[in-house]
């Protein structure tokens, strides 16, 4: 059986992109979704993305993180309606499912512009903070994000006790403007630091703009800006979050499935 798959990247972070609606992709086949994420012997990401469609939305977004776990993916949701868009499923506007419930999304001037999860709070950790944005995540404020150990102080946290046992997502954040963060992200699920997350910079966003009395905040990572901007209620709790950003297609091509000998990449 072949396969058609796309690979898109929204600042950095990459994903295969399969247009699932007929339901043919194997998807309890883990070890199928980590061999297709596989640097060395897959096509290579950060996660795997199933559109598919929905009844009472413009489609489903089902997610795998590289190692074949499930959570929500900010700039994976945003790459797939650029997807859903390039596939003629939407238009400039779109509501669709996501594991952690139904989001909106426009596509504007070539970005996507992600309707997220309202969030209920912010969770003080320490001197750091603890915010899910529809995935896990632990913010740290360092002197200098580009030259932090990223991978060693990530992993530790990410696998301390205080998490244990599903682990979180860690983020670490160094103030570049008065509106404007630097973000670097350990992720979950990769096992490794990303060039970008869109739920971790969605949370250090909220964090960095209550602190600072921000509704909009600019956020660089490794792999190019984004922006979020949110507005807060009187009880403390954030909603109408719009995570900002590009999302490309760069290439594509065809999976063939062969039971005896796995997958061959055509």
């Amino acid at each position: 059986m072949e396969i058609s798959f796309y690979k898109y990247q929204g600042t950095g972070n990459d994903f295969v992109m399969i247009d699932d609606r007929l339901e043919l992709f194997p998807e309890r086949n883990l070890a199928l979704v980590k061999r297709l994420s596989d640097r060395k012997f897959g096509i290579g990401a950060d996660g795997l993305i199933l559109l598919r469609n929905k009844k009472g939305f413009d489609f489903e977004m089902i997610y795998f993180n590289a190692d074949g776990s499930q959570s929500m993916c900010g700039n994976g949701a945003r790459c797939a309606v650029a997807f859903a868009a390039f596939l003629g499923i939407i238009g400039k506007e779109t509501r669709f499912l996501a594991i952690d419930g139904p989001h909106e999304a426009s596509l504007v001037e070539g970005w996507v512009e992600l309707g997220m999860s309202p969030v209920s709070s912010l969770v003080k950790a320490g001197q750091d903070f603890f915010v899910d944005t529809g995935s896990p995540h632990h913010v740290r404020f360092v002197d200098d994000v580009e030259s932090y150990p990223v991978f060693e102080e990530g992993a530790a946290i990410r696998y301390s006790e205080n998490y244990s046992p599903k682990g979180t997502n860690v983020n670490f954040v160094t103030p570049i403007a008065s509106d404007e963060i630097h973000v670097r992200t350990y992720e979950r699920g990769v096992e490794n630091e990303t060039l970008s997350c869109g739920t971790g910079v969605t949370a250090c966003a909220l964090v960095y703009g209550y602190q600072n009395e921000l509704h909009e905040v600019k956020i660089k990572t490794l792999g190019g800006n984004l922006k979020v901007r949110f507005s807060e209620n009187s009880a403390g709790s954030f909603q109408n979050i719009l995570l900002i950003g590009p999302a490309e297609q760069v290439f594509q091509g065809k999976i063939r499935l062969n039971p005896l000998v796995g997958m061959i990449v055509v």
